[in-house]
């Protein structure tokens, strides 16, 4: 399937980006959010970083006639500071986040992040590290398995599906996609399995998140992109599941929020460093979902620096 960026508009729109400025692409994946920067600089400049090397060769492919404006990194987000810093910037005008897993991947049956097709358990986003999803489902204690699919996949039939999983590999290790689907189709009620929806969804997602290490990396790295805003500059984050929209939520509220005890009487002084740039969090119109249907989970958040920290 073609790589079609979620909400391309909004996220180049809350950006306000300047022909001079200096931005980053946490996130370059296929390459959408990048060009659209890009097309939009003259002397500036777009930093943009993936762990992938796969989609860090797919996207150079894309955006070669702007080179010259493209510096890619290709590490982790989480380095943010450190790969910055590196490279003698201090400040940035804007930083990109589109988080989660992009359509390649999904569509790549060898990734193993879809419960789709029949393909080896695999779901690293970096596939130089040695660990995977196999090695995870087929070592993690009962309990971690079931802490993992409660927390990151929200699956209320995290025991159930815990338990199976270590049940079967005691007779067999788990070593494809539809092995895994199998045993959580086991370890469900039949009254789940009978609602719309795939029955393995959680359980994928929440594996995916645990093994990349998704949320703790994406709270480092957004902390790290508010310590490098210039004035002005401003941060947009584009998520597809609640844990990563709560992160940005709680995030920009601290942010925007000057800490005043209810004790005392005086209105604080201060002002807050940073303000939130839309009163509810934004959505995919009808029209874009009408042409990319994989939109619909998306929210969009965005947040200015006004003042000097």
């Amino acid at each position: 399937m073609k790589h079609i960026p979620v909400m391309l508009e909004e996220a180049i729109a809350y950006l306000n980006i300047k022909a001079d400025g200096v931005y980053v692409d946490c996130t370059l994946g296929g390459g959408g959010h990048a060009e659209a920067v890009l097309s939009r600089l003259t002397t500036g400049r777009l930093i943009a970083f993936d762990q992938d090397p796969f989609a860090v060769m797919k996207a150079r492919e894309r955006l070669q006639p702007y080179a010259d404006k493209l510096t890619v990194v290709e590490a982790n987000f989480a380095e943010l500071k450190v790969a910055l810093h590196a490279r003698g910037i201090e400040q940035v005008d804007g930083v990109l986040y589109d988080l989660g897993v992009s359509s390649f991947h999904f569509d790549d049956p060898a990734r193993g992040f879809s419960y789709h097709y029949d393909a080896p358990l695999d779901m690293r986003m970096d596939t130089r590290r040695q660990d995977d999803a196999r090695s995870l489902v087929n070592t993690a204690s009962e309990q971690d398995l079931r802490h993992i699919l409660y927390r990151y996949g929200e699956e209320r039939f995290a025991p159930r599906i815990a338990a199976e999983i270590v049940k079967t590999r005691q007779v067999k290790p788990i070593e494809t996609t539809f092995d895994l689907v199998a045993v959580i189709k086991k370890a469900l009620p039949q009254k789940v399995l009978s609602k719309v929806g795939h029955p393995a969804k959680q359980t994928f997602q929440a594996l995916r998140i645990a093994l990349n290490d998704e949320l703790h990396v994406f709270e480092s790295s957004l902390d790290q992109a508010f310590d490098m805003l210039a004035p002005g500059g401003r941060i947009v984050v584009i998520s597809f599941h609640s844990l990563e929209d709560r992160i940005a939520k709680q995030r920009f509220k601290d942010r925007s929020t000057v800490n005043h005890p209810k004790e005392l009487l005086t209105m604080p002084t201060t002002t807050p460093d940073f303000e939130i740039l839309h009163k509810k969090v934004i959505r995919p119109t009808e029209q874009e979902l009408a042409v990319n249907p994989r939109a619909k989970s998306a929210k969009l958040r965005a947040i200015c620096k006004v003042t000097d920290q």
